[in-house]
């Protein structure tokens, strides 16, 4: 029979609470595990014989808690949960629960901005050193970071998104004090280790996330500092899956325009996503000849595939650059009437 104990571990306690659960719900838990976790898991419940109804109450309450904590902390952040915790449980338990959930919980850096207003943040960030813009930028919503950078004055814009993109780590005594700076009452959360965000991958997607003019603006000027950066970030800024985004006048334009070899190496590896929305804007013969063509298709190179959705996505951004298809963005500047 099981008994709480104060030295009760938290993988006892996870096998406990799955117990408590029940079949459906433990399976329906198991989902979002890992293998290795899963495993552990298993064993420690294969062990347990009987667990006593207190037992299971508490372990259920203290599950409760945590996860209210949480919630109260995605919410408006740990100054927040702790204030509502205090308030229904007690000042030593809510305390308790903090601890507890903080000590296995990273919060993401400048976790408070990601609700705040962009105007409010544009207020405080304008004036600072671009590095500093750019970080915090970094750790924003990639929409939210997007306005923000549209709002900027344009000689700006260009040197954030490169700082941005070539942006690798900062030590969190740097991100202490610019989240103090920027919100004294937020109690920091940073881990003693250097947290890495920017790259490439984050500048596009702030970039997905500004209005067209100011896209072509920034990439304009990165191609005259970096002309190396600014293509990866024109490479990533549309790849072959987001043809599914396109309109199917723009598809049937992609279509003409793109060499048939290629579509076919590029249609014998992607999604039926993808298939199905290329093969509704071709010709019946011109389906049916594709799609027989890939049947009897051979094992391919992926490099092989990858240059022809290359090849594909060069067509595409030719396309959009002479105006002759429209690839939706953020901003207003591309709704299609």
């Amino acid at each position: 029979m099981v008994k709480k104990e104060k030295g009760m571990t938290g993988k006892q306690k996870a096998a406990l609470l799955l117990i408590s659960l029940g079949p459906e719900v433990s399976a329906a838990i198991y989902k979002h595990l890992n293998e290795d976790e899963i495993e552990r898991l298993t064993l420690e419940i294969s062990g347990v014989k009987k667990v006593e109804a207190t037992v299971k109450e508490e372990i259920i309450e203290e599950f409760h808690h945590i996860a209210l904590a949480q919630d109260y902390i995605s919410q408006g952040g740990i100054g927040y949960a702790k204030t509502v915790l205090e308030k229904a449980l007690g000042k030593d338990h809510a305390q308790a629960i903090i601890n507890r959930l903080t000590s296995s919980l990273q919060v993401r850096p400048f976790d408070f901005a990601r609700r705040a207003d962009p105007s409010q943040i544009l207020n405080f960030i304008q004036n600072e050193h671009p590095q500093t813009i750019a970080l915090i930028l970094s750790y924003l919503e990639a929409e939210q970071a997007g306005l923000i950078l549209s709002a900027l004055p344009q000689e700006m814009q260009a040197d954030i998104a490169r700082r941005i993109a070539t942006m690798d780590s900062t030590s969190p005594e740097v991100i202490s004090e610019i989240e103090a700076v920027l919100e004294r009452k937020l109690s920091s959360t940073v881990t003693q280790d250097y947290t890495e965000t920017g790259g490439v991958d984050a500048v596009v997607e702030v970039l997905n996330g500004v209005d067209r003019t100011t896209e072509k603006t920034i990439l304009d000027a990165l191609e005259i500092q970096d002309p190396e950066l600014a293509e990866e970030i024109r490479k990533r800024m549309f790849v072959f899956e987001d043809i599914v985004t396109l309109d199917n006048r723009s598809i049937q334009r992609i279509i003409r325009d793109c060499e048939n070899e290629d579509l076919i190496l590029s249609l014998k590896v992607s999604s039926e996503e993808v298939k199905e929305v290329l093969f509704r804007n071709m010709s019946q013969r011109m389906a049916e000849s594709f799609q027989e063509e890939i049947e009897v298709m051979g094992p391919v190179r992926l490099k092989d595939v990858e240059d022809a959705q290359s090849r594909i996505v060069s067509t595409i951004r030719r396309l959009e650059e002479t105006g002759e298809i429209i690839i939706a963005r953020g901003g207003g500047d591309d709704i299609i009437v």
